[in-house]
């Protein structure tokens, strides 16, 4: 019997799961599965992880495979807005009434393997639920995105016949390992027999990943950063082997790399007889790209904002390059200085990424106003300030605990362009307030 969820419900009693915390573990999630009857076995594609530019990859290849006429399921993580996000087909999130229905089917099924397994978390059950929606509506490439790692994550419980690794950098050092092949052993895991890999990997993070594809015996494509001929305010050029100069829809030089592993990834789905994208849908689909929340160019107030969720030091490098990158095309190119909005989850590299994003010339002399977000994990704004202070000295430095205050006061006080980040969470919060998306409007709680 349903138990007739509403979607609200369902997003609450998903979330609830979250008490369980992260375990990782593939047993779970292979359990879930088989109750469902293996929905994922009806699926073929890809699974991409690595430590940045997944989402990216995911957004490219996502896009190309649309342009080609495929109906493409996609899971971009984690939502900003709209638990909705987190499950999407042919670019559009599920309907909430779809949502509701997937949940209140999984939830007895959960009951059932807890009582042998333990209890499935939230992201076990996502993940469940993404396979068995996927296949209900005959999705014919998946593109999904590893969580975490690799081996134990519960993606990992599906193998679509192409695994791609983008990099390996120094992240969730907790769960994955001190060090960087440690963590490159956990994301190459995903490599099977029978798959076709693809990275974007370079130094130790490579090696590992090589040796894992010989032992398996999967061919490996090694995908360098594409040449970079351009760049302006919307996005950048590169060379590539199919199309030649090739517009891309995402901003930053790092998405040269990420754009090289993307067009690897659709040779290795067409090699592997799971979809065919020609040169004219590369095309289109790299220009017509777009991913959310990640230097993602928005005007509030009169000011150019810019949205990027980098959350570690990596991220927060290529942040740092691509704001002096497009400093000259924003504000009209106008010398007022930059207003960053900063937060962090205290469980982060903090440190490392202040000194990495204050790397940026065009910070130097700029605002920076630390907050947090409504989170336990989140870094007090007075301790962020002051890990700020240290790394920028240059800048005016304040602390605004208050989310919504700290947006306003940035946006009130800027003579040149804002830019939020340090936090996916922050990033979220950003965009439902200064973002009318009517693709992640959720339905209105009905009143009492």
């Amino acid at each position: 019997m349903t138990r007739g969820l509403t979607y609200h419900a369902a997003v609450a009693a998903l979330e609830e799961r979250g008490r369980f915390g992260i375990r990782l573990g593939l047993g779970r999630t292979k359990a879930l599965l088989r109750e469902l009857d293996h929905p994922e076995r009806a699926l073929r594609g890809v699974l991409v992880g690595g430590t940045n530019g997944k989402g990216s990859v995911l957004a490219l290849a996502g896009s190309a495979l649309r342009a080609a006429g495929l109906r493409v399921g996609e899971t971009p993580k984690p939502h900003l807005v709209s638990y909705r996000e987190r499950m999407q087909i042919d670019g559009r999130p599920i309907a909430p009434k779809a949502f509701a229905r997937l949940v209140d089917e999984v939830l007895p099924i959960a009951d059932r393997v807890e009582r042998r397994l333990g209890p499935p978390t939230e992201f076990e059950l996502l993940t469940a639920m993404l396979f068995k929606w996927f296949a209900d509506e005959r999705v014919e490439v998946a593109v999904v995105e590893v969580g975490l790692g690799g081996r134990l994550d519960a993606t990992h419980a599906w193998d679509g016949g192409v695994a791609t690794i983008t990099n390996v950098a120094l992240d969730h050092m907790d769960r994955l390992g001190d060090t960087i092949p440690k963590i490159a052993r956990e994301k190459a895991a995903i490599i099977e027999r029978g798959d076709l890999a693809v990275t974007g990997a370079t130094g130790d993070g490579l090696a590992v990943i090589r040796r894992r594809a010989r032992r398996v015996g999967a061919p490996l494509t090694e995908a360098p950063p594409a040449p970079l001929l351009a760049w302006d305010r919307d996005g950048l050029e590169v060379e590539l082997p199919l199309t030649g100069r090739t517009r891309v829809g995402l901003r930053g030089r790092h998405q040269a790399a990420n754009v090289a592993v993307a067009d690897a990834v659709l040779d290795s789905l067409g090699v592997a007889g799971i979809a065919e994208v020609g040169a004219d849908a590369r095309r289109g689909g790299y220009a017509s790209a777009r991913w959310p929340g990640r230097l993602e160019l928005v005007s509030v107030g009169g000011h150019d904002v810019l949205l990027d969720g980098a959350h570690n030091p990596a991220g927060a490098a290529a942040l740092a390059v691509a704001l002096d990158d497009l400093r000259p095309f924003l504000d009209g190119g106008a010398p007022g200085p930059l207003t960053l909005v900063v937060g962090a989850m205290a469980d982060k590299d903090v440190s490392g990424i202040a000194t990495a994003l204050a790397g940026a010339g065009t910070l130097r002399g700029g605002r920076i106003i630390a907050t947090q977000v409504d989170l336990s994990r989140a870094m007090p704004a007075d301790e962020l300030a002051a890990i700020w202070s240290r790394a920028a000295p240059e800048a005016t430095v304040q602390a605004v605990a208050d989310v919504g205050r700290a947006l306003d006061t940035a946006v009130a006080g800027a003579t040149g362009p804002v830019v939020v980040a340090g936090s996916l969470y922050l990033v979220g919060e950003a965009r439902r307030r200064w973002v009318d998306d009517p693709a992640v409007r959720d339905p209105e709680v009905a009143s009492r």
